[in-house]
Parts: structure tokens; sequence; C-alpha cells
């Protein structure tokens, strides 16, 4: 695996943390504010002029740093990007781990984490946006492809949990992998006809489309 600036920044941390060095928790305080303004900074930017229009250096304005100040900390505005993702990624499956902690393999348990999946970009559109590249026409543009496999494999690790119960209710493999696709592809048709406000040309209401969809894979998989 390739070592990034960010995945060596880790290390750091964790020294720093594990020293109690007063200056170093200092240093590694100032140095995690920086962080956090660049990511800010390159989220407005890659939402108002999408990944290929959005440069170092204008990220760099929009943080009130140098360009050279942003290497030291992302290599490539790529990086920033996986970065920005990553996170947005790790709430999700927070969110989603949560919902389904306290259900045993079954109906509920589907229930629990497709509505966790719903729920979570349902309130955060802009998550949705980046999640899906839907800022520069649903292109992974500029991506190498190890990062977009990357980040491809953290989002379906989040659907992991649904296929899993899938099977446990006696689906097979292939079963439970296509419901599982259904089941995303549907939830997030639903998520962007909703945020783009063209669910309205249907007067339907995108909550009411998902429960119901929800509950007839929850009857197929009783079924099976």
């Amino acid at each position: 695996m390739k070592a990034t600036s960010a995945t060596l920044q880790r290390p750091a941390r964790k020294a720093a943390k594990s020293t109690g060095d007063p200056r170093q928790l200092r240093h590694q305080a100032l140095a995690d504010v920086r962080r956090e303004l660049i990511l800010d900074a390159a989220r407005s930017a890659f939402f108002e002029l999408g990944m290929e229009k959005a440069s170092i250096r204008e990220i760099a304005h929009r943080a009130g740093y140098t360009p050279g100040a942003i290497y030291s900390y992302f290599a490539s505005k790529e990086e920033l990007y996986g970065a920005l993702l990553g996170e947005s990624l790790e709430r999700l499956n927070t969110r989603v781990l949560d919902a389904v902690g306290g259900h045993s393999p079954g109906p509920d348990r589907v229930r629990a984490s497709a509505t966790a999946f719903f729920d979570f970009y349902r309130e955060n559109p802009r998550d949705l946006d980046l999640g899906f590249y839907l800022f520069q026409g649903m292109q992974p543009r500029g991506l190498t492809p190890e990062l977009n496999e990357a980040l491809n494999a953290r989002l379906r690790s989040v659907l992991q949990p649904t296929q899993d119960t899938l099977l446990h209710l006696g689906m097979s493999e292939q079963q439970a992998l296509e419901e599982t696709t259904g089941l995303f592809a549907h939830t997030v048709g639903l998520l962007v006809l909703s945020h783009t406000g063209r669910i309205r040309m249907f007067k339907q209401a995108s909550q009411d489309l998902f429960d119901t969809y929800l509950e007839r894979l929850v009857s197929r998989a009783e079924a099976a």
C-alpha cells in the first residue's frame, strides 16, 4: 500500500498522545485544525466547481494557505477528495452499525440497516453529492482506479449487514447480492429524486416509496 501524507500523520497523532509532551500535543492540535480547514475549503471548492476545476491553488486560497502548505498535508486533490469521502463513509458506517446493533439477524435487522442508510443521506444531501460524484456529472473523473476502488469498497462494507442478514434468512448468495444491489439502486434513486425535487412530478413521497419497497424486500426474504 502506498503511503500518503494523510496516512503518515496518523502515527504522529498517536505518538503525540502517548508521550503526553505538551509541545507535541500543541503542535498536533494545530496541525489537526489546519487539516480541517483545508478539508472544509476543499469541500466547498468541489461542490461549487467540481473535481476537475477545483485546483489546489483554489483550495489553498479558500483555506488561507499557500499551495505548498496544502501539499504538506495532502499529496493531491484526489487524496483530499478521498479523505472527505472516507470521513463521510465512516459517519455512514457508524450510523448503520448503531442501528443494527440491537437486532439479531432477521427482518428487523434488514429494516434497521436499510433505513439507517436512507435516513443518513436524506438528512445529509451534500454527503450524497459527495459520495456519488453528483457535483461533477456522476462520473469519478480525476480519481485513480485504486482510490476509486478503495472508496467503493468502503461503501460496499456499509451494505454488508443487509446482505448478510438476507443470507441468514435463507436467500442464496446470488439472491442476497441482487436484492442488496436493488435496494441500493432504489434508495439512491429515490434520494436523488427527492433532493432535486423531481419526485413532485409523480406526486409521490420518497419516504412512502422507500417504506413500501423495503417491506416488499422483507417479505421476499421471509419467503426464502
